[in-house]
């Protein structure tokens, strides 16, 4: 009875000790799979290995080459402990169907994650908007994609089944002047136009264009620029905008109009 007693002992530490090295050595093989993807995507040599989208496709790859790695090295240490692996993947009948319902959001995800990349919709450094966030991609995976608010730095997680909602933002910023209605159009115009040249000057702006007048609003006239930016820096550039826009009102001695109300007592 000791004899059996000690005989399986040794077998569970054998089993054992083999799986540890089995993770072991899997788990250098995947750092060494990922040292060689870090070096060509960072390689100066090919200039489709520094684009945008090639480093999409290298994190990507990277993110399936970990779950690769992840089951086949799960299956692999069952084998060796004694699971029937192939009884375990042949014979999954009803469990596979539940299994199919639980980790079917996973395949989701996936497959929005590859069609994102097959379509070119968005990729690594693109500027996107998500519901009222707007951010710069991160990490694409087979899972999520990270994008990092420009306003707050915060890092935002999201299901590659929700990409629908996910918007593309051009590099152009609106900004509506409101002028009162007591001042003529000439006027207007010129202070407009003084506008524009004080936003050209800021950092991160690559033009400006006045495209004219977009709304009678009820105590302005607004007037529209287009400002073509930086994307990294739309957020700031939006605000030195606004700086510039009441500069050059002060400057050409017009008063920012506001709501107001005529009382009339009988």
């Amino acid at each position: 009875m000791e004899e059996i007693r000690k005989f399986f002992n040794d077998q569970a530490n054998s089993n054992i000790l083999t799986s540890i090295i089995i993770i072991l050595v899997s788990i250098i093989i995947y750092l060494l799979i990922s040292y060689l993807l870090n070096k060509g995507e960072n390689s100066s040599k090919f200039k489709l290995f520094t684009s945008n989208k090639a480093k999409t496709y290298f994190k990507l790859m990277r993110s399936i080459i970990r779950s690769i790695f992840i089951i086949v090295t799960f299956l692999i240490v069952l084998s060796v402990n004694g699971v029937n692996v192939n009884s375990l993947l042949t014979g999954v009948g009803i469990a596979g169907v539940i299994f199919g319902f639980a980790i079917q959001d996973f395949l989701k995800d996936a497959i929005r994650g590859s069609s994102i990349i097959s379509d070119n919709y968005f990729k690594v450094g693109d500027i996107v908007q998500y519901k009222d966030i707007v951010g710069k991609v991160m990490v694409m995976g087979i899972k999520t994609t990270k994008i990092k608010d420009l306003g707050t730095k915060n890092i935002i997680s999201i299901a590659n089944r929700n990409i629908e909602e996910i918007q593309v933002v051009s590099n152009i910023v609106h900004i509506e002047i409101p002028i009162p209605y007591e001042v003529s159009v000439k006027k207007a115009e010129k202070a407009v136009n003084d506008i524009v040249e004080l936003i050209k000057k800021n950092d991160n702006v690559n033009d400006c264009k006045y495209i004219g007048v977009t709304e009678l609003a009820s105590s302005s006239i607004n007037y529209k620029l287009e400002v073509y930016c930086v994307n990294d820096y739309r957020l700031q550039v939006r605000r030195d905008a606004l700086r510039s826009v009441l500069l050059g009102l002060s400057n050409n001695k017009i008063e920012v109009p506001y709501m107001q109300v005529d009382i009339h007592n009988k």
